[in-house]
């Protein structure tokens, strides 16, 4: 066992047609969408802890994780999002090489963020599109929330490793995304300076064109947690200050997301569907 709190099988919790991603990604028919438990992180107000905390979900084969993805395609997905699949990459490959000759739409490596280099190039032949959280600027707010005091080195060397490999978003006819990095950040409450001094240095680092920016007000506590900061919602007037910052900035062709977005009806049941 690691820190993600799995071994060496493959564990899932849901697989199904999600419509809460990017656009860009969910489109009109859903993401082919598949949660895998366990996590390599600790972030003390996941959404998803039933999963990535308490690692609910059911062991299943390659062979088992490979007919999902077919399934999925079957089902009319836009494209099979990996959902914290860190810790699964192997098994991921295998499986990926399995229906090589049978899966015709894009692969997306939805992680954390907290991603090491060597891992994401062996990932380089399997996934299209990176769809990345960058949490903080300061680490000091990562130790306390994630327990990653080293968190915003470790993702920006991953982000430069997503962008090497995919440099420019490439989308098809229907604006879906085909290749590229999106880089999402979830406002918390009480550090909107946090998140604007992020979005200043992405700015610095790396311009506005290459990766689609995805601003996110979806927090909802969904339990008392131990920082009574993040025992509520952001305001809108938190919110906007970030969003006003990312405009001036020149992040125009990003996600911004609804204030009314931070619910909990945007979390998915956990159930094993799919699986």
């Amino acid at each position: 066992m690691g820190f993600c709190g799995t071994a060496n099988t493959v564990k899932v919790a849901r697989a199904s047609l999600h419509l809460w991603e990017e656009p860009c990604i969910s489109g009109t028919n859903g993401s082919g969408t598949v949660f895998f438990s366990g996590c390599n992180l600790r972030c003390c107000y996941c959404q998803n802890e039933k999963i990535s905390h308490h690692l609910f979900g059911k062991e299943i084969t390659v062979k088992e994780l490979a007919d999902i993805f077919i399934k999925l395609q079957e089902n009319k997905a836009h494209n099979i999002n990996l959902v914290t699949p860190s810790h699964y990459l192997l098994q991921i490959a295998k499986a990926l090489d399995l229906v090589k000759d049978k899966l015709q739409i894009p692969v997306v490596y939805n992680c954390g963020g907290y991603e090491k280099v060597s891992s994401l190039k062996y990932a380089k032949n399997y996934v299209d599109v990176y769809l990345t959280d960058i949490k903080y600027y300061d680490n000091s707010l990562a130790e306390k929330y994630s327990n990653a005091k080293d968190y915003f080195e470790i993702a920006i060397s991953a982000l430069d490793e997503m962008l090497t490999q995919k440099p420019k978003p490439v989308k098809d006819q229907n604006g879906l995304l085909k290749s590229g990095v999106i880089v999402r950040h979830m406002v918390l409450p009480g550090h909107k300076d946090d998140s604007i001094n992020l979005l200043r240095f992405l700015k610095q680092r790396y311009g506005t064109g290459k990766f689609i920016l995805s601003i996110m007000s979806q927090y909802t506590p969904y339990k008392e947690l131990p920082f009574k900061e993040l025992n509520r919602k952001i305001t809108s007037l938190e919110y906007n200050r970030v969003i006003d910052e990312a405009l001036d900035l020149g992040f125009a062709d990003s996600y911004m997301q609804d204030k009314k977005s931070a619910k909990k009806i945007y979390t998915p049941p956990f159930d094993l569907t799919g699986i």
